[in-house]
């Protein structure tokens, strides 16, 4: 694990557990070694924050590869620490640029690191769960690790979208985890690929109530302020 994680965990995650309280079911079903992929709906900004909190092993999230190459002290931060972090870079413009941080995550998997990934490619404008895009299931399939469906609910209230900072209180935040999907032998064409996805969906559903909605999310356009989502999105 590396070492700002490890000092975030000791310190940052405790007071995130104490200030938000989250209801957490199924850890059992995180393996204790090896990759996986945690799959999950996408609410806020607030996930990220606390799917970190909740995993007892380190968790690697993607973040927009600007906050890798700024300039000045601040850049030099933002570098300083998502690398610190064990941070992903991934291009925002889509395409092939996209892919290219899901090879990056190959390497990390097959290393049996954990990374996250939220399948829907942005956070849900009202709530429900909407179709997934299939990088999520290329990706495993590519790396030889099994999915573990993550289901949260509560963040939304905790931190709306465009709300700055998440607010405690706000809502019960539960966050459970689901059996591990194991696509091993499974085709990486797009029929394929489409079938795994729609099953990693329906787990997700199972775990969050939410209504599912048969159409891709839309993309909002990034925002000027307020909480900025840098997790992986699963480009289709």
């Amino acid at each position: 694990m590396p070492l700002l994680y490890t000092i975030g965990k000791l310190t940052v995650g405790p007071a995130m557990r104490l200030a938000f309280r989250p209801v957490v079911e199924g850890l059992e079903h995180i393996p204790a070694t090896g990759g996986a992929i945690f799959a999950g709906n996408h609410l806020s900004v607030a996930d990220e924050l606390l799917l970190g909190t909740v995993v007892p092993r380190h968790l690697a999230f993607w973040a927009k590869s600007e906050y890798f190459t700024g300039t000045g002290p601040k850049g030099a931060l933002s570098k300083f620490v998502l690398t610190g972090l064990g941070a992903i870079p991934v291009e925002r413009a889509g395409g092939r640029a996209a892919l290219s941080a899901f090879d990056a995550a190959i390497p990390a998997l097959r290393g049996g690191d954990l990374v996250a990934v939220y399948p829907e490619g942005t956070r849900s404008p009202d709530g429900r769960l909407y179709r997934g895009r299939t990088g999520t299931a290329r990706l495993a399939v590519a790396a030889g690790v099994p999915v573990i469906p993550v289901g949260v609910t509560g963040t939304d209230k905790v931190q709306p979208i465009g709300t700055r900072i998440p607010r405690p209180g706000k809502a019960k935040i539960v966050i459970r985890f689901g059996k591990p999907l194991d696509f091993t032998g499974r085709g990486d064409d797009r029929t394929s690929l489409r079938e795994m996805t729609d099953e990693m969906m329906a787990e997700i559903q199972k775990l969050t109530g939410q209504e599912y909605v048969p159409r891709y999310a839309p993309r909002r356009a990034e925002p000027t302020s307020g909480g900025t989502s840098t997790a992986g999105s699963a480009p289709a």
